[in-house]
């Protein structure tokens, strides 16, 4: 440390933080849509990774379709991409909770198997449609680059682009969950399920509408995912047990819990990383949560359940 000065330890330092704002974003579009499935619905799904990378593929296959028939629109279609990976993730969602899920309820074991079940089928799906080797998108050419503040800070705009996404995506899901009917009908059924259905509300088209929203927000993530990373059959997976974390650490249901979480989470591993390997960041960062949860079971912000 003592061969940098002042100003080059504040340069790294302000780098590894937006490298650390740039992790937040993914992890919080991840964990946002497992809150969503696992604090309201209490449903474990291991298979949320693959969601993600369903998304991902989808922005590639976009990206592809663009470059071949219509490269007049590469400047516009990741916008494209982003709507299509939320509808085409949340369908298949819908899908599986209608075919599997829905039997499930009430047996966490069983749903954790079941998703991790289905989860391996979806990675070997990925691998036989598009390869074992990863792939990348063509970002549009407005995504490429950074921002110099100053001479020696170097921000990449594709950074800034998934922070402004993932701003727009939290704020819309507070907006539905707190400020709509839907949202009230999902923390009432969250709340007191026979109660709920007993005053009207359709739980089972609930639980359908949250499963597919969390994992429509999953495919959001994945297209995010692209801007900063290749994808790959096993994208997915590399990245459920930070999301688990993250929802755990801030507690189940709690929107404020998970966006203070995926940053204390991100922000720790990033610092780290300048000082450690990135395997050893992790495992530090594992333990600080180990201990803080051994303190407080309920995670940073709990709500109170009725059952």
């Amino acid at each position: 440390m003592g061969e940098y000065s002042i100003q080059e330890l504040t340069s790294i330092f302000a780098m590894q933080g937006f490298a650390g704002i740039s992790l937040f974003s993914v992890l919080l579009l991840m964990a946002l849509g497992l809150a969503i499935i696992f604090g309201q619905m209490g449903v474990i799904n291991m298979a949320h990774g693959e969601f993600m990378a369903m998304g991902a593929y989808t922005t590639y296959l976009l990206s592809v379709m663009t470059q071949s028939y219509f490269p007049d629109l590469m400047g516009y279609y990741f916008f494209i991409a982003i709507i299509a990976s939320f509808f085409v993730a949340g369908l298949f969602g819908y899908l599986t909770e209608f075919v599997l899920i829905r039997h499930l309820y009430k047996r966490p074991l069983d749903t954790l198997l079941a998703t991790w079940g289905l989860s391996l089928i979806m990675q070997q799906s990925f691998r036989s449609i598009f390869g074992a080797r990863e792939v990348s998108p063509t970002l549009p050419d407005w995504l490429m680059g950074s921002w110099m503040p100053t001479d020696s800070i170097f921000i990449p705009i594709n950074g800034m682009f998934v922070l402004g996404l993932t701003t727009i995506v939290t704020i819309g899901v507070f907006l539905l969950m707190y400020r709509s009917t839907w949202g009230l009908n999902v923390r009432a059924t969250t709340q007191n399920r026979v109660m709920s259905g007993a005053v009207g509300i359709n739980t089972k088209q609930v639980d359908r509408l949250t499963f597919a929203l969390g994992c429509g927000i999953a495919g959001v993530a994945g297209a995010a995912f692209t801007t900063i990373a290749s994808t790959g059959p096993t994208s997915g997976s590399l990245y459920i047990v930070d999301t688990f974390m993250v929802v755990v650490f801030g507690g189940a249901a709690s929107l404020f819990g998970t966006i203070a979480s995926a940053f204390t989470i991100a922000q720790a591993q990033s610092i780290l990383e300048f000082f450690i390997s990135g395997s050893m960041a992790k495992v530090f960062t594992l333990l600080a949560l180990v201990i803080i949860l051994m303190m407080r079971p309920e995670g940073l912000f709990s709500i109170k359940v009725r059952k």
